[in-house]
């Protein structure tokens, strides 16, 4: 490993030295970005709407994501430009937004918000099936189930400076509201008298989960839970005030995504196992066994 370090800096650098650096160290640096996405995500998203199963598939983002980079690849614009595949991804959320806040207002309920991002959900990934019906061969639609799977394999530094600036907006706007969630949990009244503006704080978490995890699924296609699971397996070390839990989520999704990632590298070849696969399979589990605590304490 040493050599391989060393090597990065040499004229003319080893095979390993290459390998580590075009495509293990992108490909761990995306692990990490895009984990931070979805855990710090998932924890703001549950303390905006109050609700323990709030992810950020709820409101929209990712299938708008996903959308976005399915039509560019039914277009064929995945072959004639490398970057055109994360562009259309990130195009796609920032476009769940738009219609978010064309269905809820800038002024509405949790409820509204919520069901309005069901709508975008549901109208999203009716057209990415639409999309797959009917795509033009057999092995486009092959290419876009693959890409929907979720994956980090074949990816490089350019999708990691591509989706830099918004991954990092997007956190700056998350954290910024930790504030604001705190005083949520008193209830939007009580938040309210405290100074503390609402539609601000949907903004902020709204428009920071649609830059960060807009461009977290633009490079790895579908990985789903992860924005669910974390603040849960986190939350009792940290304490029930969103704004502890917000930096601790980021930390703890990067490096299940990152030991995901491992996992799906050192399974047995042909094929390899997808990301989401592999979160999905680790997810669900745990998606039922609270489910079941959550019916055992009510009343």
């Amino acid at each position: 490993m040493g050599a391989a370090l060393a090597g990065l800096f040499s004229a003319d650098p080893p095979v390993v030295s290459v390998i580590l650096a075009e495509i293990r160290l992108p490909r761990a640096i995306l692990g990490l970005m895009v984990g931070a996405s979805l855990g710090l995500s998932g924890a703001a998203l549950q303390g905006l709407l109050r609700n323990p199963l709030a992810e950020p598939g709820l409101i929209g983002v990712s299938a708008t994501a996903s959308l976005g980079a399915v039509l560019v690849f039914y277009f064929g614009m995945a072959s004639a430009f490398a970057l055109a595949l994360p562009l259309g991804g990130i195009v796609g959320a920032l476009l769940a937004v738009v219609l978010l806040y064309a269905l809820a207002g800038r002024d509405s309920s949790v409820l509204t918000l919520i069901l309005a991002g069901m709508a975008v959900s549901s109208f999203a990934a009716a057209l990415t099936s639409l999309a797959l019906n009917l795509a033009p061969s057999p092995y486009a639609a092959l290419e876009i189930i693959q890409w929907l799977l979720g994956s980090l394999a074949d990816r490089s530094m350019d999708h990691v400076w591509l989706i830099l600036p918004f991954t990092l907006v997007g956190w700056g706007l998350m954290l910024a509201s930790g504030r604001s969630l705190d005083a949520l949990t008193l209830g939007e009244d009580a938040a309210a008298t405290l100074g503390v503006s609402l539609i601000r704080a949907r903004a902020q978490v709204v428009v920071g989960t649609a830059l960060a995890v807009g461009a977290a699924v633009s490079v790895t296609g579908g990985v789903a839970f992860v924005g669910l699971v974390i603040p849960h397996l986190l939350r009792p070390f940290v304490g029930h005030r969103p704004s502890r839990l917000l930096a601790a989520s980021a930390l703890g999704g990067a490096t299940l995504l990152l030991a995901a990632d491992i996992a799906v590298r050192l399974a047995p070849p042909q094929p390899e196992l997808k990301l989401g696969v592999v979160t999905a399979l680790i997810g669900a589990p745990f998606f039922l066994v609270l489910l079941l605590r959550n019916r055992q304490a009510e009343p």
